[in-house]
C-alpha cells in the first residue's frame, strides 16, 4: 500500500520488494489512491506479473473504508503500507479481527515529526501495526522520541534494497575523462533538497572551479504547484550566471545508466529518511558529495569515500566541492570501489528480501 506510484524513494523501494517478493513466488498486488496522479512504475509492475488496484475517492473516511473493503477481499497473508497516511489507514483497516501481518513503513527522518501534532498522531498509531520498519537509525531514533510507548521489539531499521539486476556497473569507466566533472543528484524538487543551497556553494566557488564542474539533476517537480525551490532556483541561476553549471532533466527510468555516466553523485538536503540515490551511486561505484544529514555519516566518511558537508552551510558545501574538484581520478576510482564493496554488504536485495520475511 502507498498513496501513488509516482517516481519517489518511496515508491522506488516498495517497487523493488514487490518485484524480489513476486520472484520469490509470493502473490502481489499493490492498492493506492491517487492512479490517477502518475503511471511512472505501471510497466515495470506489468512486467513483472503485479497488478495495481486503486480506490479513487477524495473524501477521507470514504477512503478509508473503501480500502478497507479492498483488504479484507483481498485476505492477505501480509500487508506493507509505505508513507505514514496509507500506514495510518492500513492500521485503521486492522483494527477489528484480521490474519494478515501488518508492517508499516517510516521513510522519512523529518524533523517536523518531532513538532507538528498531525505526524506525531501517526507515529503513535503504529501501535496498531505489527511491526515497524524505518530505512535509518536516525528515522527510528524520531519514532522511538515521538512514541516511547512501542513495543521496542516490533521496531527495526531495514536499509534499503538494491536491484543487482538494473544496478550493472560500467568497470571500463574512467573518472574525469570528460570536459567537465559530471555530478549527478537524483533527487525530486522540494525546499527540503536544498537547491538553494547547492546554488549559494556553487556561487563561492572560483571561476575556475566552475569552469570544471556540471551538475545534472534527475527528478520530477510534482510539488509545483506550492513548492516553488526549482523555478526560484532556476532564476537565481541565471542571476548569478550559472548556467553552464546546472541542467535539470525529468526524473527517468533510465537512471541508473545516467549514474554509471557520472564522476560523482550527490545529494544535498536538509533532512532525509535513507536516500536512494545515495545508496545507488555506492553500489555503482561512485564516490559520494553529500550533507550529513539520516545515516550518511554512520556509512560514509569524509576524504575516505565521500566528500561531506553542512546543509545549513553553504560555505561548507563549497568546500566539499572543492575537495571532489581537486581530487585525483585514481582517488575518485578507490573511493567508489570502496563504496560498491560496502554497499553490496549493506544493500543487498536478497538480504533485505529476508528481512522482511522474517517479519512475516
Amino acid at each position: 500500500m502507498i498513496d501513488t506510484l509516482a517516481a519517489g524513494g518511496a515508491q522506488r523501494q516498495l517497487v523493488e520488494l514487490a518485484c524480489g517478493f513476486k520472484k520469490r513466488g509470493y502473490d502481489v498486488r499493490f492498492l493506492v489512491y491517487y492512479k490517477a496522479f502518475s503511471d511512472y512504475y505501471d510497466s515495470t509492475l506489468s512486467a513483472a506479473g503485479i497488478e495495481i488496484d486503486d480506490v479513487d475517492e477524495s473524501n477521507y473516511l470514504l477512503r478509508i473504508l473503501k480500502m478497507r473493503r479492498k483488504i479484507y477481499a483481498y485476505s492477505p497473508d501480509a500487508v506493507i503500507a509505505f508513507l505514514e497516511v496509507p500506514a495510518f489507514i492500513a492500521e485503521m483497516s486492522g483494527l477489528l479481527p484480521h490474519r494478515w501481518r501488518l508492517i508499516a513503513g517510516e521513510r522519512s527522518a523529518s524533523p517536523k515529526k518531532l513538532a507538528q501534532r498531525r505526524l506525531r498522531f501517526f507515529l503513535h498509531c503504529h501501535r496498531f501495526a505489527d511491526a515497524v520498519v524505518a530505512n535509518s537509525e536516525a528515522n527510528l531514533k524520531i519514532v522511538r522520541q515521538v512514541a516511547p510507548e512501542l513495543d521496542k521489539k516490533k521496531l527495526h531499521v531495514i536499509y534499503n534494497s538494491m536491484n543487482p539486476e538494473k544496478l550493472t556497473p560500467d568497470e571500463g569507466f574512467v573518472f574525469c575523462s570528460g570536459e567537465k566533472r559530471n555530478i549527478l543528484v537524483a533527487s525530486s524538487h522540494q525546499y527540503l533538497k536544498n537547491l538553494d543551497g547547492l546554488i549559494e556553494a556553487v556561487r563561492r566557488l572560483t571561476e575556475d572551479e566552475r569552469k570544471q564542474l556540471v551538475i545534472n539533476w534527475y527528478g520530477h517537480n510534482k510539488f509545483s504547484s506550492y513548492d516553488h525551490s526549482l523555478e526560484e532556483g532556476q532564476q537565481k541561476i541565471k542571476d548569478y550566471g550559472l548556467e553552464d553549471v546546472f541542467r535539470f532533466h525529468d526524473a527517468t527510468l533510465d537512471i541508473y545508466q545516467k549514474m554509471n555516466e557520472a564522476d560523482a553523485v550527490a545529494l544535498f538536503s536538509k533532512f532525509e529518511g535513507f536516500p536512494n540515490a545515495i545508496c545507488e551511486g555506492m553500489y555503482l561505484g561512485k564516490p559520494v558529495i553529500a550533507t550529513c544529514v539520516s545515516d550518511i555519516p554512520l556509512l560514509l566518511k569524509d576524504g575516505e569515500n565521500a566528500f561531506l558537508a553542512d546543509p545549513e552551510s553553504a560555505d561548507s558545501i563549497a568546500a566539499a566541492l572543492r575537495r571532489f574538484i581537486a581530487a585525483a581520478p585514481q582517488q575518485l576510482q578507490a573511493m567508489g570501489a570502496a563504496n560498491a564493496a560496502k554497499a553490496r554488504n549493506l544493500f543487498d536485495r536478497e538480504k533485505i528480501l529476508d528481512q522482511y520475511e522474517q517479519l512475516f
